[in-house]
């Protein structure tokens, strides 16, 4: 850090086990993703090229190197996974994942319906040779599962090989954990930490009251995910208790 202060709470080290940022590229330059990684590499622990947005993005090898040059795993979004799922093209995806030598795979069925137990089978052919983070909720706002759902999928599919699982929201934040105006389901929520363990699960947040709850909830190394690159700074000042809304969290008064 650039001064001293007391009275700042203890985050992990990198590369985490615990505590992650997840930063949503939605499609930056390779000049815009040089620039962000100058300003945020020491609090960036993934970055995922959201949904299928690496399809159409221009330079995209080169963008992936630079990330992976800094020590900074990438993973495609899963909803790209999903759209070569769909189309029998599942073989093809693991092969291009190794092409551009992505490690990280992200196994998600929040556009399709497959059943759950075959989810599982590809979380559990893809953890020998990747690791794995698969994501619970759909992006359909109309389909509500409940706790216990949530909690048994969850169990299964780290039982099956995930590193950590994700909970659902969208790039907006307004599905899955979150009801349709961004406000956390907290009874689900906490209902969901009584069984797994809030280091395995990694919560979509992109709005800041979203991020603050988790803050308030679980403490400074929640791990947060669908960060806006602009917010990483903010989010760990916000972590650390140097930011108006969690300025009294960690004083000793």
């Amino acid at each position: 850090m650039n001064f001293n202060l007391t009275q700042i709470p203890e985050r992990t080290t990198q590369p985490r086990k615990h505590g992650l940022t997840m930063v949503m590229d939605k499609g930056l330059s390779f000049g815009e993703a040089e620039n962000f990684i100058s300003v945020a590499e020491p609090h960036t622990d993934i970055v995922k090229l959201g949904f299928g947005t690496s399809f159409v993005t221009p330079n995209l090898r080169k963008k992936i190197e630079l990330y992976q040059s800094h020590n900074i795993p990438v993973y495609f979004g899963g909803t790209l996974f999903e759209a070569f799922l769909i189309r029998n093209q599942f073989d093809d995806y693991i092969a291009m994942c190794k092409d551009y030598k992505i490690d990280v795979i992200e196994v998600s069925d929040g556009s399709i319906n497959i059943p759950h137990s075959e989810k599982c089978g590809y979380i559990e052919k893809i953890s020998k040779y990747a690791t794995v983070y698969s994501e619970v909720g759909s992006k359909d706002a109309a389909h509500i599962l409940p706790p216990y759902k949530w909690i048994e999928l969850m169990t299964a599919e780290l039982s099956a090989g995930s590193s950590y699982v994700i909970a659902e929201a969208r790039e907006a934040g307004n599905v899955g954990i979150y009801r349709g105006s961004g406000e956390v389901r907290e009874g689900l929520v906490q209902e969901i930490l009584t069984k797994i363990p809030a280091e395995k699960i990694l919560w979509e947040a992109p709005q800041k009251a979203q991020q603050l709850y988790f803050l308030e909830l679980v403490g400074c190394n929640v791990n947060l995910g669908n960060i806006a690159p602009n917010e990483v700074i903010p989010l760990e000042a916000m972590r650390i208790g140097l930011r108006g809304d969690t300025f009294d969290l960690y004083l000793n008064k």
